[in-house]
């Protein structure tokens, strides 16, 4: 999360500003991002959504129906009550949240979407966060004429070109995966398989809980999450990456996402987040 990623969520919970988290800036008005280079039009704003301090995407599971309540994906450290403690694990916790939803050339707001519950959000093994709307998504099909994007079931590979999609910044990033990290540590976080991008994807303030989309199946493969600004080692705003053997590597600059494909084995009927013995998410 860096400094304007966790700790501005943080203070959006305390404050009930719209300040910026993960991937994102502390500042309240912070300046818009220089535009990056012009990208195929693979993948755009299709299904994304904006929150008051970060970013997120409208997404479906493999058994997922269209009669089903839809589901909004971000970060845990985006969350409105705050960033969960490590090996806080939240479900089933209520929740009155609203999303501003775009339109596929994220010029335009078609409406705007609100949460009933907080479905499943951790900071544990993984940032994520998983919203129920009081909606479902043949209504929203019918109303906005926007579909939700499908999370992947699959590990991401190594090289894979992704594009991080920010509602918050109605911007997009392209790059490739350059590497599974092992672990990747940030204050009192620890995060496994984290994805780590090519220097292409810039990511700021704003961008948390963006969707990472493969840029060749258009799937959710992860959400956006952290980068390293400083050069500080495995501090808040400066995650350093820890191999198998314990070793530690500094990367100033570098930005990281959180894969996916877990959460997406693990919604069952309803789009219901089922935490049994076949479901590798942690457990409060």
């Amino acid at each position: 999360m860096t400094r304007r990623r966790l700790a501005s969520a943080a203070l959006a919970a305390v404050l009930g500003a719209a300040t910026l988290a993960s991937a994102g800036a502390a500042q309240a008005a912070p300046a818009a991002p220089a535009a990056p280079a012009p990208l195929r039009a693979d993948v755009d704003f299709t299904g994304i959504v904006a929150l008051s301090n970060c970013s997120g995407s409208l997404v479906r599971g493999p058994r997922t129906r269209d009669t089903d309540r839809a589901l909004v994906l971000t970060n845990g450290h985006c969350l409105e009550t705050g960033m969960p403690a490590a090996g806080e694990v939240i479900v089933d916790r209520d929740s009155s949240r609203t999303f501003t939803l775009l339109d596929r050339t994220g010029t335009e707001e078609l409406g705007t979407l609100r949460a009933t519950r907080i479905e499943y959000a951790t900071m544990t093994d993984t940032d994520v966060a998983l919203y129920r709307l009081d909606t479902t998504y043949a209504a929203i099909r019918e109303r906005h004429g926007v579909p939700a994007l499908r999370l992947s079931v699959a590990r991401p590979h190594d090289g894979t070109p992704i594009r991080v999609v920010s509602g918050y910044w109605r911007t997009i990033y392209g790059c490739k995966i350059d590497a599974t990290v092992h672990r990747l540590r940030e204050a009192g976080w620890t995060w496994q398989n984290s994805i780590r991008y090519t220097p292409d994807c810039q990511t700021i303030g704003g961008t948390s809980g963006s969707p990472i989309v493969d840029a060749r199946t258009r799937r959710v493969v992860g959400v956006n999450n952290t980068g390293n600004e400083d050069g500080e080692r495995c501090t808040l705003n400066n995650p350093c990456e820890v191999d198998r053997r314990g070793n530690v590597t500094v990367r100033q600059g570098i930005n990281y996402g959180q894969q996916t494909y877990r959460l997406a084995r693990c919604l069952g009927k309803g789009n219901d987040v089922v935490l049994d013995g076949k479901c590798a998410l942690p457990r409060p």
